[in-house]
């Protein structure tokens, strides 16, 4: 049995196999440089794991209050080290994404003071922390106001607006790296660089955070490397390696990180409690694997955007533009479309296989959302995974796996099933709409 025919017992058809094959013939130099980008960040990684001597008395478990926990007082160090920040908080207390960046906001932010969102609204679940969307306990409770500059029609900075935006009470501006569930651009760290210093020169006290969430690993530099005051983001996405069984990271200015750890525990207690619950081990290898399984993702994405553009999708990034984060938005025109494309991730996953997804009304989302995931960590973004609201452009959003054999089953299963249930036709060769 040859590799076609372990994909045709997995349900892929001899046309859809084809044709991915095909597209994929032209992929190597993109996929060589991804690699090239693994290869310098593994050596990051390792060369910051050397520095802090990092031993197997750091794997040891701690409960209680977490006092002299040597381990995870070791692992904040190499985060900081990585990142190229003066200090880390890298705890399984912050749950998620959503809760570290929350967690960075509300440390920081005290009555009086306004954030400023530079690059449009934020990611779905903010808008309840924020108070864009009134919620108990949100920013807005406590006398943090907010306002934002929405992006040009090209997707980049409104430069003019920010500057008008920007005003004595203006105290974080908070850059979204990836596109959440939208279909512009992701920035690339050069452009969060240039922003941080447009934003600085008008006032130099502001914060800058960065949510970084999709981004760690993707570039040879992350945000705090240009100037971001804080980058925030969660263990069950890049920097987790797929072992993370929970957690998140804000890293940056040592003040900073400091207030978030006081109001992750409490006023006086800090980072000095918290137990790590025996998950060092996982926090450890899951970031030294992190690179290569970023890399894995990434061509996961790339190999997507290529198979959706050809066929005559708007894709976003397109197939050949370069990569800032691990996600790839496919816009696919239809409910329809979107319940088969993730009907076919499902498919392909090792986890709850045989399960059909279907949209629901998810917290944190003010419309219904279908998600596909077989994780071996609920929820985890750096697993494969495919989601979206349920709303035009009706664009479907797939990022992650473990592994580049693992994406590129993915992504063939999800044609496979637009193909099977003639939402996309064969012609001559070719799939087209």
């Amino acid at each position: 049995m040859n590799t076609k025919d372990m994909y045709l017992k997995l349900g892929i058809s001899s046309a859809v196999y084809d044709y991915c094959e095909k597209v994929l013939k032209d992929l190597k130099e993109r996929f060589d440089r991804i690699d090239e980008v693994a290869e310098y960040n593994q050596c990051k990684v390792i060369s910051a794991m050397q520095k802090n001597r990092v031993n197997a008395t750091h794997f040891n478990p701690s409960t209680g209050y977490g006092y002299n926990d040597f381990g995870r007082d070791t692992l904040e160090k190499v985060y900081a080290d990585c990142f190229g920040t003066e200090a880390a908080l890298v705890r399984p207390q912050i749950t998620c994404g959503t809760h570290a960046l929350s967690l960075a906001l509300s440390a920081n932010l005290l009555p009086g003071d306004e954030l400023l969102y530079p690059a449009g609204g934020p990611y779905d679940t903010l808008e309840e922390v924020i108070g864009i969307r009134d919620s108990v306990g949100s920013l807005k409770e406590y006398g943090v106001s907010y306002r934002q500059v929405d992006l040009k029609n090209d997707g980049t900075f409104d430069y003019d607006g920010i500057k008008k935006a920007i005003n004595d009470k203006t105290k974080i501006v908070a850059i979204q790296r990836s596109k959440g569930y939208q279909t512009r651009p992701s920035f690339s760290v050069d452009e969060i660089g240039k922003l941080i210093s447009f934003v600085k020169e008008i006032k130099p006290d502001v914060i800058c955070m960065v949510d970084n969430c999709y981004g760690e690993f993707v570039e040879l530099n992350e945000p705090s490397n240009v100037g971001a005051d804080m980058t925030v983001g969660s263990l069950i996405k890049n920097p987790g390696g797929g072992l993370a069984p929970i957690g998140g990271y804000i890293v940056g200015r040592k003040d900073l990180i400091d207030r978030c750890a006081y109001r992750l525990t409490a006023p006086g207690l800090g980072a000095e409690v918290g137990a790590n619950l025996g998950l060092l081990t996982s926090f450890y290898q899951g970031l030294f694997l992190a690179p290569d399984v970023v890399s894995g993702a990434l061509k996961g994405a790339v190999f997507a955007a290529n198979i959706y553009e050809k066929l005559g999708f708007k894709v976003v990034p397109s197939g050949s533009e370069s990569r800032h984060d691990i996600i790839q938005a496919v816009e696919l025109g239809s409910a329809e479309r979107m319940v088969a494309f993730c009907g076919g991730i499902q498919a392909a996953a090792p986890v709850d296989s045989y399960v059909t997804p279907e949209p629901w009304a998810m917290p944190g989302y003010d419309s219904e959302v279908i998600m596909a995931a077989g994780a071996f960590v609920q929820g985890s973004s750096i697993e494969l995974s495919a989601d979206g609201p349920i709303r035009p452009p009706y664009a479907v959003y797939f990022q992650g796996g473990l592994t580049w054999h693992h994406a590129k089953l993915g992504i063939m299963m999800s044609l496979e099933k637009l193909y099977e249930q003639k939402l996309v036709t064969i012609d001559e060769g070719s799939i087209k709409k």
